[in-house]
């Protein structure tokens, strides 16, 4: 890989790390479920407009869109606003490549192998020890929420490796167009028109910057560069950058935020990468499977394996 796509990958996962950062000050400034929803909206336009017609079927689009922007994203979101710290956040949402392969091989007959098992075995430690440190000094619900989260992005990934999008960067666009009604009416619903209102009426330019960091910087440029890298590099060789992304979201966290990193975090951090690098990169059992299931980075975008396409 040439230095300056070297560079690029790193820059990827800082963008992607700190990401959970940007979202923790958005969330003062917005309801959860309404910042989720601005941000799909600002991913989807002006970009739906300038990708072109979707280009897999719209079953796949709906039930992406629904499993990974509403539910996982949603989920997120509200943990984060109920206390789970935004290093941690990046840090636990690394267990969906766990929940992504049991799915996977629930779903699809895909089989892990021995090594991927014992890497499954490491990073469920690596959760366990992030939980017992959560727990005695924060909130537990919001623990379980960002884990429940990370399970939903697992069953997205299943349902996009499914989808087989030929472009991955279009099938993302059409995807954030699907959350927006759902999660406003959600917010309605659940944060009150009164919240949601004064949230927008008092809309100033660190808010704004938020929802355009998470819909173009993250969504968008992150996306769009981290594929353009898998169209010159194999999987393989680009991949294990995403591994980055926790290190830069607990890193900009503890420098933005002041949050603590504790030495059972570290410990936590280095079972739960250690584990998903060895879950991640084992050869798969399946006999007839030429492709590796498809995972996402920690920030929540789509990597397409399959077809040589990781994004986040």
């Amino acid at each position: 890989m040439r230095p300056s796509h070297l560079a690029l990958a790193v820059l990827v996962a800082a963008v992607w790390g700190v990401n959970f950062t940007v979202i923790e000050i958005g969330l003062a400034h917005f309801p959860p479920l309404l910042f989720s929803a601005l941000r799909f909206l600002a991913a989807a336009l002006p970009a739906v407009f300038l990708v072109g017609r979707p280009k897999v079927a719209w079953k796949w689009i709906v039930a992406v869109g629904l499993v990974l922007g509403v539910a996982k994203f949603g989920l997120l979101f509200i943990s984060m606003d109920r206390g789970m710290p935004a290093g941690l956040s990046s840090l636990v949402l690394q267990i969906q490549a766990v929940f992504t392969a049991v799915f996977a091989f629930a779903v699809l007959g895909e089989r892990p192998s021995r090594l991927g098992v014992l890497g499954m075995a490491v990073a469920l430690a690596g959760i366990g020890v992030a939980a017992v440190d959560e727990g005695a000094s924060g909130p537990l619900g919001a623990f379980a929420l960002c884990v429940l989260a990370a399970a939903c992005w697992g069953a997205s990934n299943v349902l996009t490796r499914k989808a087989s999008p030929s472009d991955p960067l279009n099938f993302m666009v059409w995807v954030s167009t699907v959350p927006v009604l759902p999660l406003l009416g959600l917010s309605l619903l659940t944060e009150g028109p009164s919240r949601d209102l004064d949230a927008l009426a008092a809309l100033d330019w660190p808010g704004a910057g938020t929802i355009l960091y998470v819909a173009w910087i993250t969504t968008v440029f992150g996306f769009g560069a981290w594929g353009w890298l898998l169209r010159r590099h194999p999987a393989s060789t680009v991949a294990p950058f995403s591994l980055l992304v926790p290190f830069f979201g607990m890193s900009s966290a503890a420098l933005f935020l002041g949050e603590p990193v504790s030495g059972p975090r570290w410990c936590a951090a280095a079972l739960l990468i250690g584990g998903v690098a060895l879950a991640s990169f084992a050869p798969r059992r399946r006999a007839t499977a030429e492709q590796e299931p498809i995972e996402v980075p920690i920030s929540g975008r789509v990597r397409e394996r399959a077809a040589g396409n990781d994004g986040p």
